[in-house]
């Protein structure tokens, strides 16, 4: 344990390979427990996927858009003896999303109970508002009965898992544990649309509502517990910790990758960076995807390593727009999403390895939100699921297709932008596994198909026993708060 460590005034050289928010909480975690830190990142700057585009108003994001279980990140904080306040500006949303329908429906989810239920049943009536109940309160009591011995776990099992469940046999039949998520909200939703909505949240960890676990119906609970959003945008967060581990003494170096761990017996002790540089270490994390171990991208003495990501099937991946444009529409809220016509016919392409072109859309309005004037020119990130590229190949035709697609449908919904578009506004597969090596693409490491996914994914703990793993590629999984959560949980393992 680090704690211990300190104790008895070990310091440490370790190495933090990637400035992910999992790279970053574990760094910041370190230097302020006086090891010596160095983070190595072939990016120009911090974030890993909490990526930016240049605005005419300031910084857009294209990366994640909303800051979730916040109690993570003042937990972090808080254990260097900070404050989350004192150096980002956070602003709760009291919207979660704004979802649209082709039928011109349209509906608020907001950040409490009473008033969600409120506007499902003045949109859908009250029986259906009464399935709503049923249905939070369910997945909020598997929410709390998996957090602390799954998401909090840095070796979940599935003893543990079992005992959990044992210790509240009442949860078995929420679980659902023969079901997908697709079928278990045909039981809980009558209205076709309302399962719609709440299957979306597969995609939340790169997952189709038709071969997701039921029991990751919890997942949307991490939304309604809060969505928060940071002023100046989400890479403000990873440029904060970072800021403070540089107070700590920690010392970064970007645009540099590493192309090689070496092992001395039992332990790595050496970082090659791809100029040649040879880096001492006594312990090493690597917060990428675990998948470039057995590719041989770290060389052949860490090939043993999460051996099964190699064989495992891949997560979704996206295309993702990112500029600012003058729109005409003026009841935009900051998160929106917009429904394909027919409920998860995206994911049936997907698996068939075609670009959807019956997609749902999110689009982040980044100006927009409750008591703001409407801006002038608008900063949007706009999302749609994509296959990776074990799925399909990249086309020449793709930018074209993609933007026909998006902008024509969302034209159907009568939002029109006023900006020329070109291939640099668009983030596609090939340019995510260009960015993130061994990625294939997918945004999210494996996919969360199959009940035993959770215990498939490669933990924070290695075979070499100075070696740790962090990032969404790892246990507890995809998203910024368990990615974070996965860096801290690697500390408390070292």
């Amino acid at each position: 344990m680090v704690g211990q460590e300190q104790d008895k005034k070990v310091r440490r050289k370790i190495i933090v390979i990637g400035a992910g928010i999992g790279g970053l909480s574990s760094a910041l975690k370190l230097a302020h427990a006086g090891h010596d830190v160095h983070v190595i990142d072939a990016a120009s700057g911090p974030g890993g996927k909490m990526r930016t585009h240049p605005g005419s108003t300031g910084p857009i994001d294209i990366g994640p858009t909303v800051l979730t279980l916040l109690p993570v990140f003042e937990r972090l904080f808080r254990s260097v003896g900070e404050d989350i306040n004192d150096h980002v500006k956070l602003a709760r949303e009291p919207i979660l999303a704004r979802h649209w329908w082709p039928d011109g429906t349209m509906l608020d989810l907001h950040e409490n109970f009473e008033a969600s239920h409120a506007e499902i049943q003045n949109v859908f009536g009250v029986a259906i508002g009464k399935e709503f109940e049923k249905f939070y309160h369910d997945t909020r009591a598997l929410f709390e009965c998996f957090d602390l011995p799954v998401m909090q776990n840095a070796r979940p099992n599935l003893r543990q898992m079992m005992s959990a469940v044992l210790k509240k046999p009442q949860l078995i039949p929420k679980m659902r544990p023969f079901s997908t998520l697709e079928s278990s909200l045909s039981s809980y939703f009558k209205d076709p649309r309302l399962q719609q909505l709440f299957g979306r949240y597969a995609s939340y960890i790169g997952g189709a509502p038709q071969t997701t676990p039921a029991l990751l119906s919890l997942i949307w609970q991490a939304e309604a517990k809060g969505v928060w959003t940071i002023k100046g945008g989400m890479n403000q967060l990873a440029r904060a910790i970072e800021k403070l581990c540089i107070a700590r003494g920690a010392e970064f170096t970007y645009n540099k990758a590493v192309v090689e761990l070496r092992r001395s017996r039992d332990e790595i002790d050496t970082v090659v960076l791809e100029n040649g540089s040879l880096i001492y270490a006594d312990a090493v994390i690597f917060n990428g995807d675990p998948r470039a171990m057995p590719m041989g991208k770290l060389g052949n003495d860490v090939r043993h390593i999460a051996q099964n990501t190699n064989s495992e099937k891949r997560s979704l991946s996206a295309y993702v727009w990112g500029f600012d444009a003058r729109i005409d529409a003026a009841n935009l809220a900051h998160h929106n999403v917009f429904f394909a016509d027919r409920p998860n016919s995206e994911f049936d392409a997907i698996q068939k390895g075609e670009m959807p072109t019956d997609p749902t859309i999110y689009i982040c309005a980044q100006d927009r939100g409750i008591n703001k004037p409407t801006p002038h020119v608008d900063r949007l990130e706009i999302i749609l699921n994509a296959p990776p590229l074990s799925k399909r190949a990249p086309k020449p035709e793709d930018f074209d297709r993609c933007k026909a697609i998006t902008f024509d449908r969302l034209q159907r919904f009568g939002l029109t932008f006023q900006r020329e578009l070109c291939r640099e506004h668009l983030t596609m597969p090939e340019d995510f596994a260009r960015l993130f090596p061994a990625s294939d693409g997918s945004l999210y490491g494996q996919s969360p198909e199959g009940m035993m996914a959770t215990l498939k994914r490669p933990q924070c703990v290695t075979q070499i026993k100075n070696l740790f793993l962090v990032g969404g590629g790892i246990h507890p999984g995809a998203g910024v708060p368990m990615a974070a959560l996965c860096g801290q949980l690697a500390v408390e393992e070292m």
